[in-house]
C-alpha cells in the first residue's frame, strides 16, 4: 500500500503544480478576485472527477483479463507520465498575466476541468489501471491511491492560490522551477516502470 500511497502523492503533486488550464484559472481568479476565488477553482476536481474515475475504473476492470490490451494501456500511461515528466523538467515558471471575467469562480473551474481532456486521459491510461492493481493488493489500497492523489492535487493548487494572493514572483521563481524539475525527473522514472509493466503484459519481457 505504501507504493500506491507514494504513487498517488507524486502524481497528485505533479498534476497540481503543473501549468495548465485549471492552474492558470486558479492564479487568474486569485489575482483578480482574491485568494478565496482561486481556492474555489482549485476545488473543481472534487465535483467533476467522480464520474470520470468510476467510468475509467469500470472500463479497465472489464479488460482485466486481456493482457495485450492492458499492456497497451500501460504503455500509453507510461507515455502520458513521461510527457508530464518532460514538461516538468522543461518548466520555466507559471504565466500569471491572464485575465478572466469576474465572479462565479467555482463554475468556471468546473467547466474548465470537465471540458479538459487531461482528466479523461489520465484516469483511463494511468489512474484506472493503478486502482485495479491496488485493489488486488488490498481493499484499502485504492483509497490510499485516490485519496493521496486528490489531497495533493487540490492541496497544491490551494497552496499556490495562497502564494499567488501574496506574491506572483514565486510562480516564476527558482523554488517553483526546481520543484517542477525534481517532480519531472521522478515522473520519468515512474514512466519507465509503466513501460516495463506494459512490455511484461505484452510478453516482451
Amino acid at each position: 500500500m505504501i507504493h500506491f500511497l507514494t504513487m498517488g502523492i507524486l502524481l497528485g503533486l505533479s498534476a497540481g503544480l503543473s501549468p495548465g488550464p485549471l492552474l492558470a484559472l486558479v492564479v487568474s481568479e486569485t489575482l483578480q478576485h482574491g485568494t478565496r476565488a482561486g481556492m474555489r477553482v482549485a476545488l473543481a476536481p472534487v465535483i467533476t472527477d467522480l464520474p470520470i474515475v468510476l467510468a475509467a475504473v469500470f472500463l479497465v476492470s472489464r479488460l482485466a483479463h486481456f493482457n495485450g490490451v492492458l499492456g497497451m494501456i500501460s504503455l500509453a500511461g507510461g507515455g502520458v507520465i513521461l510527457w508530464m515528466g518532460i514538461q516538468g523538467i522543461r518548466s520555466s515558471g507559471m504565466a500569471v498575466h491572464g485575465r478572466s471575467q469576474p465572479d462565479r469562480s467555482l463554475v468556471k473551474g468546473i467547466l474548465v476541468n470537465f471540458l479538459s481532456p487531461h482528466p479523461y486521459l489520465f484516469w483511463i491510461s494511468v489512474g484506472g489501471p493503478a486502482v485495479i492493481r491496488a485493489r488486488e493488493v488490498s481493499p484499502a489500497a485504492p483509497l490510499f491511491f485516490v485519496g493521496s492523489f486528490y489531497l495533493l492535487l487540490i492541496g497544491s493548487k490551494v497552496g499556490l492560490a495562497l502564494i499567488a494572493g501574496k506574491s506572483r514572483v514565486f510562480l516564476k521563481g527558482r523554488a517553483y522551477i526546481f520543484t517542477m524539475k525534481v517532480l519531472g525527473f521522478a515522473l520519468c522514472l515512474l514512466a519507465l516502470a509503466l513501460f516495463r509493466e506494459g512490455f511484461r503484459l505484452l510478453g516482451l519481457l
